[in-house]
């Protein structure tokens, strides 16, 4: 069984909680905690806050035992970056980094916890297959469709020979003016050249 704690928005730099973390790693809780008491680092004081929160939550959630607990893992995540500025000579500003950690501390007493078995759900029930009738109106339905499309099709072709008879038409008015102007100058011959009717 395990238990956890954790402190958040820490104004400690990552790297200088790291190095505490990395000390009290895999250490027994008891240990830890005298270690971390005595040690000259200044980030050792809020990891020694967290350490202790964590043996806290054991004793009091879970009902485990103090003397069997041990670090199991001891991490720091970096928090968000306050950016500040340092006036500098010759109106230059730099820029100040003030970082902060997220400490977290997990201990544990080595025993196991029990397995809960998942509730299987039950299995839903298929759907039916959709039979052959009901697909046959949709046929239907899609040969019925081009059936009245056809006609609109075909309306064009009606009335292409309507545009063909038209030049016949001209064409045939044309041959009769033809014919007339034809026979008008045939008579007008025979009444202009009345000699050549005797001689015949």
């Amino acid at each position: 069984m395990e238990a956890r704690a954790q402190a958040r928005y820490v104004r400690v730099t990552p790297m200088k909680a790291r190095r505490v973390v990395d000390l009290i790693r895999g250490m027994n809780a008891d240990d830890a905690q005298a270690m971390l008491r005595f040690a000259p680092q200044a980030a050792s004081e809020p990891v020694g806050k967290v350490l202790a929160s964590a043996v806290a939550n054991a004793a009091n959630n879970h009902a485990m035992d103090t003397k069997d607990l041990r670090v199991s893992e001891a991490f720091v995540d970096e928090g968000p970056t306050m950016k500040r500025i340092r006036p500098r000579a010759q109106g230059r500003a730099y820029r100040i980094r003030k970082r902060s950690s997220h400490i977290t501390v997990v201990v544990t007493d080595g025993i196991e916890m029990p397995k809960i078995a998942k509730a299987v759900k039950p299995a839903k029930p298929a759907k039916p297959a959709k039979t052959a009738p009901s697909a046959a109106p949709a046929k239907k339905a899609a040969d019925a469709a081009p059936a009245k499309k056809a006609p609109a099709k075909k309306a064009p072709a009606n009335t292409a020979p309507a545009k063909k008879a038209a030049p016949a038409k001209k064409a045939a008015a044309t041959q009769t003016t033809a014919k007339k102007t034809a026979a008008k100058k045939t008579a007008a011959k025979k009444t202009a050249d009345p000699s050549a009717g005797k001689k015949g």
